[in-house]
């Protein structure tokens, strides 16, 4: 039978990388910048908060010192947002300053990420001197990991809401401030200006270029906390390279599915992730041709929502008319 209960946390777990990227890009792309590099950023952001937590467990063993709490979570979450931020410089970089084309410089960033993540994974992996193709940080996973303390007393309520690492409540928090600040504030309403209409924007004295570098940046560090909840959550510490699969292409269809609001991200990244894994629920024997069709359901429905907005023709929701383009300020 469908157990509903043991589901729900399995979809969530699934879910948290896909929020974390989808509002890292969908702040991004309010500002007119497509940045197709979110699986690169969240491969940098998960080795880089690999490569803190090994650093400092390799500091302890030398020391003979015991894990601290603050320091075990500090160090990969500021190193993880460190690598995230200079992935999302070298996109502005080439975007908005030299002016680069934005889709293949964020290709480029993806194949750049994975790159970089694969070789010093596999750096790590031979310093460690581990005799599979793996490193395992459990004592620095077990902090991110860990629940609140009172949440398997309250059964199902407690195992479906309060039974996941403080990173999944951070992303749910984001989201809804980044939707907030987006559709309530003078700087959202300055961002989707610029994502609108960056010559308009420019002539009533709002900065193209910095809030186009402000939010890319902001963005490409929220979406690397997806690829460190990745590895010290969801993989509970053990990094492999190639280990991320298609959770960051997942993440930018999500925004399209989500029509560039991360309030709604929030419950539809739960239904990504529940469609995800579905496959390991409905029985299809031995024929892995069937577990493939299952897992196309998430691309195959956000081209439905994509199809039914479409017709339904409403401004709000399409994706910002200066998205992917260049702004030549002397055209204006």
């Amino acid at each position: 039978m469908f157990d509903i209960v043991s589901f729900i946390p399995r979809a969530v777990v699934q879910d948290i990388p896909l929020l974390f990227g989808s509002t890292g890009e969908s702040l991004t792309e309010k500002s007119g910048n497509l940045n197709l590099g979110i699986p690169g950023v969240m491969y940098v952001g998960g080795i880089s908060g690999v490569i803190g937590a090994f650093l400092y467990e390799q500091s302890l063993t030398a020391s003979g010192a015991a894990m601290k709490a603050f320091p075990a979570v500090a160090i990969p979450l500021c190193a993880s947002l460190l690598g995230s931020l200079i992935m999302g410089l070298i996109y502005c970089f080439l975007t908005v300053t030299l002016r680069a084309n934005q889709n293949v410089t964020g290709l480029a960033l993806t194949t750049f990420g994975v790159g970089i993540g694969n070789f010093f994974g596999g750096s790590l992996i031979k310093l460690s001197g581990s005799d599979v193709p793996s490193i395992a940080l459990s004592a620095t996973s077990a902090h991110f990991h860990r629940a609140l303390p009172f949440a398997a007393k309250l059964g199902w309520f407690g195992q479906i809401f309060l039974s996941y690492g403080f990173l999944a409540y951070v992303a749910v928090i984001v989201s809804l401030i980044a939707a907030y600040v987006l559709r309530h504030t003078r700087v959202g309403l300055h961002l989707r200006s610029v994502g609108e209409s960056p010559a308009t924007a420019d002539s009533a004295g709002i900065s193209v270029s910095r809030y186009k570098y402000v939010a890319t940046c902001l963005g490409c560090m929220i979406a690397g906390l997806g690829g460190l909840y990745y590895v010290m959550d969801y993989a509970s510490g053990v990094w492999s390279n190639n280990a991320f699969g298609d959770r960051g292409w997942l993440a930018i269809a999500l925004v399209i599915f989500t029509i560039w609001r991360p309030n709604v991200g929030v419950g539809a990244s739960v239904l990504f992730g529940g469609l995800y894994i579905l496959h390991m629920y409905i029985p299809s024997g031995m024929n892995l041709a069937v577990k493939e069709l299952y897992k196309m359901l998430p691309y195959v429905v956000t081209i439905i929502v994509l199809v039914l907005t479409s017709m339904r023709n409403k401004r709000e929701n399409h994706p910002p008319a200066s998205l992917g383009l260049p702004y030549f300020r002397e055209e204006r």
